[in-house]
């Protein structure tokens, strides 16, 4: 096709503007491998970029997305061959290299992770980066040495992207997992994913104390700012949190206590520049330590038409679960 679909973000008088628009094909950036996009996701980074409420977009005119998952067009890349099903997640994409809300994307066969056997490109988005990101921030705790036997995981958002997939896995793993959100309203949905305790997010956002009351082995934040440094205040010895956002900001008003009285460990986790090995490990990962059914009860669909309004929602904390964005 000379021209396809695709979510434009274009500069404007007052910032950015994002749009649905034909895209000409002449104009990808450059490439081995061409992936016809089948499936996308909406992810808060995706939010703030068609919403312009930060500056994730770094060239124009871009188009948004940092992940999809669609079957090989074209290749010039040794690995990958026409007919191939593949997913992407990250790597400058929606930022500085064209992205996913797109019928069809050019892309470094390196940014390349082969489809698991048993899932869907449906399923590998509805999973997305937030799930990516939290198999991740589950591989770092038990790296550090954590168990079911360790005691219960904090996980904040819960309601979130992230943090849904998080209770998932986690609660199949055999954790207890201490769900902490603003949405009391959530509570039945995030007991339904295998949360065990539903903690109201006030817990977690008052003035933070250089130490409080040793309360869960580890946690999983996509939080930051007054949340993590609470949370770290809560952590028992030798405990560990995997941190992997900043939907309450960037900063982290805490103390080094927690660190070096308890010996509590920060974990960060970067989805983006993730290597290749670890991103094939968390992939292998969700295969099996995801429940299928836990991830269909947590999504839901959209068009790439409806974007605009799924990124204000999603930067106004208005989305549960995961959405998966249809392509074409």
């Amino acid at each position: 096709m000379a021209t396809f679909k695709a979510m434009v973000i274009e500069k404007a008088e007052s910032g950015t503007k994002a749009a649905l628009a034909d895209f000409d094909e002449a104009n990808l950036m450059d490439g081995d491998v061409t992936v016809r996009v089948e499936y996308s996701t909406v992810n808060y980074k995706d939010g703030l970029a068609i919403t312009g409420k930060a500056p994730v977009v770094r060239r124009f005119p871009m188009i948004a997305g940092i992940d999809f998952a669609g079957t090989v067009e074209s290749s010039d890349h040794p690995d990958w061959k026409a007919g191939d099903k593949v997913i992407l997640n990250g790597w400058g994409t929606g930022e500085t290299h064209l992205g996913a809300y797109a019928e069809k994307a050019r892309v470094k066969g390196d940014w390349l992770v082969r489809l698991p056997a048993t899932i869907s490109t449906r399923e590998a988005m509805a999973i997305g980066t937030a799930g990516y990101t939290a198999m991740l921030s589950v591989m770092a705790l038990e790296n550090h040495g954590l168990t079911p036997a360790s005691g219960p995981i904090a996980v904040t958002g819960a309601a979130g992207g992230v943090g849904s997939v998080a209770v998932a896995i986690l609660s199949k793993l055999g954790f207890s997992v201490s769900a902490t959100t603003g949405r009391p309203e959530q509570a039945d949905y995030l007991k339904g994913l295998g949360a065990s305790e539903i903690v109201e997010r006030a817990v977690l956002s008052g003035p933070p104390k250089a130490l409080a009351k040793e309360r869960w082995a580890g946690g999983i934040d996509s939080v930051g700012s007054t949340t993590l440094a609470n949370l770290l205040s809560m952590i028992r010895y030798g405990g560990a949190v995997s941190a992997c956002g900043l939907a309450g900001g960037m900063d982290l008003p805490g103390s080094v206590a927690p660190f070096i009285l308890r010996g509590v460990c920060l974990l960060g986790i970067d989805s983006v520049m993730c290597p290749l090995p670890k991103r094939r490990e968390a992939w292998k990962r969700l295969e099996t330590d995801l429940d299928r059914q836990k991830l269909a009860a947590m999504t839901r669909e959209i068009g790439l038409s409806e974007l605009p309004q799924a990124a204000a929602d999603i930067v106004a904390g208005q989305i549960r679960g995961r959405v998966v964005v249809k392509i074409g």
